[in-house]
């Protein structure tokens, strides 16, 4: 299983800066993989190509680029703009977003979420290999080719539920996971992409999870701040129904948290669960946290 870090965004003057001494740090200390969130803050495809292109070797993945403000002609001439910039060396993981986001603060239309990502990625996944797209859906339509340099990014897609998953397995690279514990992917996110796949004639899918994670000696304390931090998390729908399956009441029961050899039972158990790369997100007690999991790579 391959590691990688979620980044923080900066707070300082120059986030761009800031963006590129983390990952700079990450590709020193050997992680495979470095990804930023799209939310309110920093474009992440653009911190990426600017920060990225600035270090070289380490992968570059964006956990997620929200699909309803973004054509998908234009996202895959913006994603193959900055996969050229990095030397190939990005991953594009898209979602849905959340309702309340796409309705509530952006004013499109949610109905229907699995068709229209099964529409997007008609379009978006021919369109990021250069060629030509020719489609006509209910929602989304396309005819163009791009030219643009940098085709063929990996797409991942942010899939939970069952459509979303086979829809992951049978069209793009694999999915991206956030707050999803060990046992749901084993028992879910796993078996339903890998079966997908594999119908599909498809490679393996990669299956990217990140979590919260916290080497520290005060469990109750780390998991306590994690609930804080990702209190949000606990409240949208679609994440809700991954930690219900797992049997989590919140983001604090599926952060991985406890001393060194705890936390690295934990790491194993995603493996063995079938994740194929764990994405760290580091909340508290980070300099201990970085240097135990440098101890893994």
């Amino acid at each position: 299983m391959r590691l990688g870090l979620l980044l923080n965004e900066s707070n300082n003057t120059d986030p761009l800066a800031g963006l590129r001494d983390q990952i700079a740090r990450a590709a020193d200390d050997g992680f495979a993989s470095a990804w930023l969130s799209h939310i309110f803050g920093l474009d992440a495809l653009t911190a990426l190509a600017v920060a990225g292109s600035q270090v070289p070797g380490i992968e570059l993945g964006t956990a997620v680029v929200p699909t309803y403000p973004r054509h998908p002609a234009a996202l895959a001439q913006q994603a193959m703009t900055v996969n050229a910039a990095v030397g190939g060396r990005l991953t594009l993981g898209i979602g849905l977003s959340h309702q309340i986001v796409i309705e509530n603060m952006f004013g499109y239309s949610f109905e229907r979420p699995a068709r229209h990502m099964k529409e997007y990625l008609n379009i978006l996944m021919p369109a990021t290999r250069g060629e030509q797209v020719d489609y006509d859906g209910e929602t989304l339509k396309a005819h163009v080719r791009l030219s643009t340099p940098g085709a063929g990014p990996q797409v991942l897609v942010a899939a939970l539920g069952p459509r979303m998953l086979k829809l992951a397995g049978t069209v793009a690279d694999g999915t991206v996971l956030w707050m999803t514990g060990p046992r749901t992917v084993a028992d879910h996110i796993a078996p339903t992409i890998a079966a997908a796949a594999s119908e599909a004639g498809r490679p393996a899918p990669r299956v990217v999870c990140g979590l919260p994670v916290c080497v520290t000696d005060d469990v109750e304390a780390a998991k306590a701040r994690a609930n804080e931090i990702f209190a949000v998390y606990g409240q949208l729908p679609s994440y809700r129904a991954m930690l219900d399956r797992e049997g989590a009441e919140g983001p604090g029961d599926v952060a991985i948290v406890g001393d060194e050899e705890s936390v690295g039972a934990q790491i194993d158990a995603l493996a063995k669960a079938g994740v194929t790369e764990f994405a760290a997100s580091t909340f508290s007690n980070r300099e201990r946290t970085l240097a135990f999991l440098k101890t893994l790579l």
